[in-house]
């Protein structure tokens, strides 16, 4: 199950509608070992496509030295579906190399940028096998 805080789970919900045509990306770090999500980093979607995204090379060098200096990993790996429904997609499968992370999809394919219903759902991918998993939002640990 990924619990998640409230401000945490409308940062990313945020974000997706901002970038909306375009899939939004992004990490939430936590402390080694933890399983908290903490620390919003909300990434640039290099691909700037509305039906893929992709973590800039140096961007993400530069994000995973920050997470080792500060003793943090990435708990929950983030983007979201513009167009079709939040489950992750064979691309999605393939690039997902972080066995300990929860793959949040937020789809904004019924909102776009405005106010309105999001579907936020979370999956753990380990081996090209995809798991849904609980989403428990909290008002803090």
């Amino acid at each position: 199950m990924l619990t998640i805080t409230q401000e945490l789970h409308d940062a990313i919900v945020a974000h997706a509608r901002k970038d909306h045509p375009d899939e939004a990306c992004g990490v939430i770090a936590g402390p080694v070992g933890s399983g908290r999500p903490e620390r919003f980093i909300p990434m640039l979607n290099a691909a700037r496509s509305p039906t893929f995204y992709e973590f800039d090379s140096a961007d993400l060098l530069k994000l995973y030295r920050e997470m080792d200096d500060r003793d943090e990993e990435p708990v929950v790996i983030y983007h979201s579906h513009t167009a079709t429904e939040a489950y992750p997609s064979r691309t999605d499968v393939s690039y997902a190399s972080e066995p300990g992370a929860h793959y949040v999809l937020v789809s904004t394919a019924e909102c776009g940028n405005d106010e309105g219903p999001v579907s936020f759902r979370s999956f753990r991918i380990i081996e090209g096998e995809i798991t849904e998993e609980e989403v428990r939002v909290v008002d803090s640990y």
